[in-house]
């Protein structure tokens, strides 16, 4: 229905004004709208007929197609939104999200990589190749620093200061934080720009530090493949994901002892909580370690 897809685009242009949100972020809210209006199609309804009963009856729908509760909570956060927005705009009268809570999600702890498997990661590229040494460089960067890897992919050259060490992240809702690069990742990054970057990029101009053969940058999907590619050459059977580096850097720098509140400033988490979740691996690890080398262990 246009009425409905006007809303959609509608919403989704005042929360980015509003809140800043990622492209990710929006897609993920446009694609959980869009299978709610698909729905509520096929019962014969609109987004701004459908009542608390009707919402319901989606999610519970949803639930019996095999969602998990994660992924129907994650569609309840954006209904509720959305339709707080209509509300406002006036253009319904009652809101359906009034008191329906999302389906409880059980916070997972990461899987975190131990020190001698990252160091087999990262020592995985072949360094003789410019492809080789960009990878090298783009792993060596996302465990000195923990961006995310969207915002390892999207780094630009503008935001690297090499002279103070320090990169300039802008992360989610805008949030900009500094993050220290580290001697080791400086060497790789310097070996990177001097050596292999001109020649993957061939004459091309392009405003990324990290970019392919075609002298664009990469995207998300392909570093993971990469990631995935490289953990298997370095005999890495650990189940792996796009945030592998990023939990081995927050992990290991609580391992040795850093505060959590600093963790968190270089995760450029909003929220403490967020953070916390490492501590719960760190201690793990620390008691396996208490267990197999303390003689009363």
């Amino acid at each position: 229905m246009n009425a409905d897809r006007e809303m959609v685009d509608a919403f989704l242009d005042a929360i980015w004004l509003e809140s800043g949100l990622s492209r990710n972020t929006l897609d993920a809210y446009r694609s959980d709208l869009k299978h709610f209006a698909r729905w509520t199609e096929e019962q014969g309804l609109s987004l701004s007929t459908v009542n608390r009963t009707h919402v319901m009856a989606y999610l519970s729908h949803r639930m019996a197609s095999g969602s998990s509760a994660r992924s129907s909570a994650r569609s309840t956060t954006t209904l509720r939104r959305f339709y707080q927005y209509l509300l406002r705009e006036s253009l319904i009268a009652d809101d359906p999200m009034v008191d329906l809570k999302a389906p409880r999600v059980g916070r997972s702890l990461p899987s975190v990589l131990s020190e001698s498997q990252v160091e087999a990661l990262l020592g995985a590229p072949d360094t003789t190749t410019d492809r080789g040494l960009r990878d090298r460089a783009m792993l060596e960067t996302l465990y000195a620093t923990g961006l995310r890897v969207s915002e390892l992919v999207g780094l630009e050259v503008s935001r690297l200061d090499r002279v103070t060490g320090l990169v300039r992240i802008t992360g989610k809702g805008g949030r900009e934080r500094l993050v220290p690069l580290g001697e080791e990742c400086l060497q790789w990054l310097a070996r990177y720009l001097a050596d292999a970057r001109t020649g993957l990029l061939d004459g091309r101009v392009s405003e990324y530090v990290f970019v392919t053969g075609r002298g664009t940058s990469m995207t998300r999907q392909a570093f993971w493949h990469l990631i995935r590619r490289y953990a298997s050459a370095a005999g890495i059977e650990s189940k792996l994901s796009p945030h592998t580096l990023r939990h081995a850097f927050a992990t290991h720098l609580l391992n040795h002892g850093a505060d959590l509140r600093s963790v968190q400033m270089l995760l450029g988490h909003a929220d403490l909580s967020t953070t916390q979740i490492y501590t719960h691996v760190a201690s793990a690890r620390l008691q396996a370690l208490h267990r197999e080398h303390h003689p009363r262990g």
